[in-house]
């Protein structure tokens, strides 16, 4: 759909952040060759979007028919040191394999990007400078062939600061990363977890200010309807229509209402339970909340975590009747490679936000407990796939544990006896106490 576009209401955001626009897109594109045309409308897919994440190490990446049914693998994750898990897979391959596999995916339609940060990065809060992050960034997407990027910012403890330090930084690091990989021509989205979309909570606006701002240099949004509450989106009207009252005006339609375009918002879900803490629901349901949102007007599409664990079989059953395989197309059952245990990084989409109106009913598991509560503020969850060192703090079943020493897949409380148990996180529900606390988002918004 950008193809069309002028990058009018572009220089009108960007002229906020002191930039200019030299050029309509159109003039542009007209210069390019028939084939450089064709590439790029590849590069830059329509809604529906049908995104499919990749971080559990796996040694190359999927064939076509794997992941038919998809039009956009993200390689996870470019970090600020650079290319990390399977980022630093493509990294590691002979240009003449990333060719092979680029032309393959393109001739299916597939787009190719890489997510950004993920849920070990805390950009604002560590001082990332976001200008030079962004030109590094941009940088390492163009060396490598990609088409484009997926910001994955999980900085909780900058968002919920409430001092717009959260929201200005992606605001600027979004429009540099666009002076750099323009719009028509590489992808750009970011993958927010719901709960900042909620008015009224957020002290420097949440998603809606970001959106405001830099919106439409955004193609869309992999919203991240998970990790949020054991019940938070886990039944179609929840997950479309009606939030609960932890996270009030968050559900798909209500996001929308608060000025986000509606084909921009793509419903994002864990393949398994076992890929996220909650928020799970199975694919045939999920292919009724996608039937009854099209029939009213969405078309955004569904964004998954992750691959091998999500393959062709998984996006066929939750694209169903609404957007039926093409026939000619096969759709095996899971035959992908089985990811091992050297991924080094987190994965994106573990990190809880927590509010007083969610109680947890679980009981206090049966291993070394210290006294006293946990600080749970900022801490990711346990993600079973990925190592923890010692001195590791997560946060499980309400629970605030510690690492005694390395592990991968010991669940905490569990007979491995590797986790200690802090205490219960009744730290974070005062956080957000506080932050509903906050007046309402401020009328001027942070300059950038």
């Amino acid at each position: 759909m950008h193809l069309s576009l002028t990058l009018t209401t572009a220089m009108a955001a960007l002229a906020c952040f002191g930039e200019v626009a030299s050029m309509p897109l159109e003039e542009t594109l007209r210069s390019l060759t028939p084939k450089a045309r064709n590439v790029l409308k590849r590069a830059t897919p329509v809604a529906p979007y049908f995104v499919l994440y990749s971080d559990a190490y796996v040694s190359t990446e999927p064939t076509v028919s794997e992941i038919s049914g998809f039009n956009v693998f993200a390689l996870s994750f470019l970090v600020e040191y650079g290319a990390a898990d399977q980022a630093q897979e493509w990294e590691e391959l002979t240009a003449a394999q990333r060719s092979s596999i680029l032309s393959e995916y393109d001739a299916a339609g597939i787009s190719l990007i890489v997510s950004l940060f993920g849920s070990t990065e805390t950009p604002t809060s560590s001082g990332y400078d976001p200008i030079g992050t962004a030109n590094t960034m941009a940088a390492w997407v163009i060396e490598y062939g990609l088409q484009g990027v997926d910001i994955d910012y999980e900085d909780f403890a900058a968002f919920n600061a409430g001092t717009g330090a959260a929201e200005q930084w992606l605001g600027n690091f979004t429009t540099q990363l666009r002076t750099q990989l323009p719009q028509g021509q590489y992808i750009l989205t970011h993958a927010p977890v719901a709960p900042w979309f909620t008015p009224d909570r957020w002290g420097g606006g949440g998603y809606l200010w970001v959106n405001s701002m830099v919106g439409d240099m955004i193609d869309w949004y992999n919203v991240q309807f998970y990790n949020q509450g054991t019940t938070e989106y886990t039944t179609c009207d929840g997950l479309l229509y009606n939030s609960s009252t932890a996270w009030p005006q968050s559900a798909l339609f209500q996001i929308a209402d608060s000025g986000v375009p509606l084909d921009k918002l793509v419903i994002g879900k864990p393949a398994t339970a076992a890929q996220a803490t909650n928020g799970y629901i199975d694919p045939s349901l999920l292919a009724s909340c996608v039937s009854s949102a099209y029939a009213d007007g969405w078309d955004g599409g569904v964004m998954v975590w992750e691959y091998p664990y999500a393959e062709s079989a998984w996006i066929a059953t939750v694209r169903g009747d609404t957007w039926p395989m093409p026939s000619t197309t096969a759709t095996p059952t899971s035959t992908g490679t089985t990811p091992t245990s050297t991924s080094t990084t987190p994965t994106s989409t573990s990190t809880t936000l927590t509010s007083t109106s969610t109680t947890t009913t679980s009981t206090s598991p049966t291993t070394t407990t210290s006294t006293g509560t946990g600080t749970c503020t900022g801490v990711a969850a346990w993600t079973t796939g990925v190592a923890y060192t010692g001195g590791s703090e997560v946060t499980y079943n309400g629970y605030l544990w510690t690492a005694s020493y390395w592990s991968e897949n010991d669940t905490p409380g569990g007979s491995a006896g590797v986790w200690v148990n802090d205490g219960a996180c009744t730290s974070t529900a005062t956080a957000a106490a506080k932050r509903r606390a906050l007046p309402p988002p401020i009328v001027t918004a942070p300059a950038l």
